[in-house]
Formats: structure tokens, C-alpha cells, sequence
């Protein structure tokens, strides 16, 4: 974690996440809501800061989310859902107009680890990631169990680091800060 100078957290304690549920009105048993995604941030230095259920509609999610990347209590952004091929299915679309720099391995990481959890129907899934004004957007399934893989494996390890780069804060090093030593004392010798 990087620190500012006065030895705070620069985005503070916790990660204010907003939440978007994408999804037609009627209710879907293999969906993950807004409800159970907030579970998985719970003891991840997370909070649910907003949380949104959408139609997938293409302006309705870009409008939602261009919102939540305005907020002040927003540092990360989740959605879940219209990320499949079926036609309705533009999360992905509607999100991309928005990012300045996308976040490929994501997708390239979700789909290896999905793979491997899955099989072959990762093939329909189209997530993506991405920075929009300096606040990190991820685009998952609506499954639980892809939520889920999405969430532990990929956003949660990552979430305040990705927050602090995007703002333009300093990476975060696993590097031993050198001890400070005085001038003089490297003269001692002579």
C-alpha cells in the first residue's frame, strides 16, 4: 500500500466501491445481485459506496456508471452482467466509450482462470476493465460462481493499488525502502 508523505492512505480506509447489477426486470436464480456481490467485499477493506439494478440498456449502464465514476465516494466500479453474446447483452459496449486506458490482462487472466474452472463456456463471456477519470471499471458475468472468481482472484488483491495508480500515485514496491544514512556518516571513514 502506498503511503502520502504525512504517512495517511491517499485514497483512504475503505475502498468505496460502486456496484452495478445488470439485468432484465425479471429476477435471474443464476445471477449474482447487488446483494451478494456486497458479501464478497465484506473483510476485503471494501464498502459498497452506491449500488445500481439496471436493464440492459445501453445508455441506462453508461449512464449509471458515468455517474458512479463522478462521485467522490466512488473509488471502484463493478458491474455484473450483460457481459454474454445474447443480443441484449451490451455492458461491455456501453462501458467503453468511457475508459481512456483499458485494462487488458483482466480479461486475458478472468478467461485462463475461468478455463480452467468452467471449461469452453468462458467462450461466451466478455469481461472487461478498464480506467474512466482515474477510477477503475470492471465488467463481470452475471454467474455467481464467475463473480465470485472475478472478485477474489482478480479485483479484491488489486483494488487499492489500482486505485492509487490510476489516481497517480507511486506503485506500490515489495522492495526494502534503503535506510536513510547521513552524508556525514558515509565520510567517517576518511
Amino acid at each position: 500500500m502506498t503511503e502520502s508523505e504525512n504517512g495517511t492512505d491517499p485514497i483512504g480506509s475503505p475502498v468505496g466501491v460502486g456496484l452495478v447489477t445488470v439485468a432484465t426486470n425479471r429476477p435471474d436464480a443464476t445471477g449474482a445481485g447487488g446483494e451478494e456481490i456486497a458479501t464478497y467485499l465484506e473483510g476485503s477493506d471494501c464498502e459498497v459506496a452506491m449500488r445500481e439494478h439496471v436493464n440492459k440498456d445501453y445508455d441506462t449502464i453508461q449512464s449509471i456508471v458515468s455517474r458512479l465514476v463522478d462521485r467522490d465516494d466512488v473509488d471502484l466500479i463493478v458491474t455484473s452482467g450483460g457481459t454474454s453474446v445474447e443480443p441484449a447483452d451490451v455492458t461491455p459496449e456501453a462501458v467503453e466509450p468511457l475508459v481512456e486506458k483499458q485494462l487488458t490482462a483482466f480479461s486475458e487472466l478472468f478467461t485462463t482462470l475461468a478455463y480452467r474452472e468452467f471449461g469452453t463456456q468462458v467462450v461466451a463471456a466478455r469481461c472487461f476493465a478498464g480506467i474512466a477519470d482515474e477510477v477503475p471499471v470492471f465488467c463481470l458475468p452475471a454467474s455467481r460462481d464467475a463473480v465470485r472468481l472475478g472478485l477474489e482472484e482478480l479485483v479484491l488483491p488489486e483494488a487499492r493499488q489500482l486505485v492509487t495508480l490510476a489516481r497517480g500515485g507511486e506503485e506500490a514496491s515489495s522492495e526494502p525502502e534503503p535506510s536513510a544514512v547521513e552524508p556525514e556518516e558515509l565520510d567517517a571513514d576518511e
